[in-house]
C-alpha cells in the first residue's frame, strides 16, 4: 500500500437505466475483491464500492440485468473516487439533476473515472474540456464531434490525467480498474486482485499518471 493511503477509500458507483453491465461489473469487481484482499488493523476492507442512482427504484442494465442501488442522488453519501460507468447514456445525458451532481461530486472527489461511453457523462459537464480522453472504439468520432474541446485519445485502453482516469470500452474497464487500484495502493495488491480474479493483466501500475495515457 502507498503511504499516502492512511484509511479506506469509497469508491461512489453511478447506475442508470440501460448500464453497460461489465461496464459497472468488472469496476466492481476489481474494486471488491481488492477490498477482500487488502484489509484495516480492523480487518475491514481497505476498498469500498456503493452504487448511486436518480431515484430509489431498481435500475435496469442492458440485457435486463436489474440493480437495486445503495443510495439516491438526494442521499448524496460520502465517497472518494467516482466511477462512470458507460451504457446508452442519451437519457442520463440529458437529465440535468445527473449531470449537476457529477459535477459537483466530481470536483470533491480524489479521482474520477469513467468507463467507456461515461465519458459522455463527464464531458456533459465540462470536466474533459482540454484534457485527453478515450471511449468505446465505436464512440470516439461522436465523442470528437460533439465535444470538441476533448483530446480524444483512439489508440489506448486507458487514459490517465493525474484526477481523471477514463478507459475504452467494457473489458477496458477492467485494465484500467487495476490500473487505479495499482496506482493508489501499490503494483503487489492490482497484481493479487488480477490473479485472484483469475484475469490475465500486463497493465504498467508503475507508469505516471499524465497525458499520455497507458495501453
Amino acid at each position: 500500500m502507498h503511504p499516502e493511503i492512511t484509511a479506506p477509500l469509497t469508491f461512489g458507483m453511478l447506475v442508470f437505466d440501460e448500464v453497460e453491465v461489465l461496464d459497472l461489473g468488472g469496476p466492481f469487481e476489481v474494486f471488491s475483491t481488492a477490498g477482500r484482499l487488502a484489509r484495516t488493523a480492523d480487518d475491514e476492507p481497505l476498498l469500498r464500492v456503493l452504487t448511486v442512482a436518480a431515484t430509489r427504484r431498481p435500475v435496469r442494465a442492458r440485457g435486463g440485468l436489474r440493480i437495486m442501488p445503495d443510495h439516491t442522488l438526494d442521499e448524496d453519501p460520502p465517497f472518494d473516487v467516482l466511477v462512470v460507468p458507460g451504457g446508452v447514456t442519451t437519457a442520463v445525458e440529458a437529465d440535468a439533476d445527473v449531470v449537476a451532481w457529477l459535477a459537483r461530486r466530481r470536483r470533491t472527489a480524489t479521482l474520477t473515472f469513467s468507463i467507456c461511453t461515461g465519458a459522455f457523462l463527464l464531458a456533459a459537464t465540462g470536466a474533459l474540456d482540454g484534457r485527453p480522453a478515450t471511449t468505446h472504439w465505436e464512440d470516439q468520432e461522436e465523442l470528437a464531434r460533439r465535444h470538441r474541446e476533448v483530446r480524444v485519445r483512439t489508440d489506448v485502453r486507458w487514459v490517465d490525467d493525474g484526477d481523471i482516469v477514463t478507459s475504452a470500452g467494457i473489458s477496458a474497464g477492467i485494465d484500467a480498474a487495476l490500473h487505479i487500484v495499482g496506482r493508489l495502493f501499490g503494483e503487489e495488491l492490482a497484481r493479487r486482485t488480477a490473479r485472484q480474479m483469475e484475469y490475465t493483466w500486463t497493465g504498467d501500475v508503475t507508469a505516471e499518471a499524465g497525458p499520455t495515457g497507458q495501453r
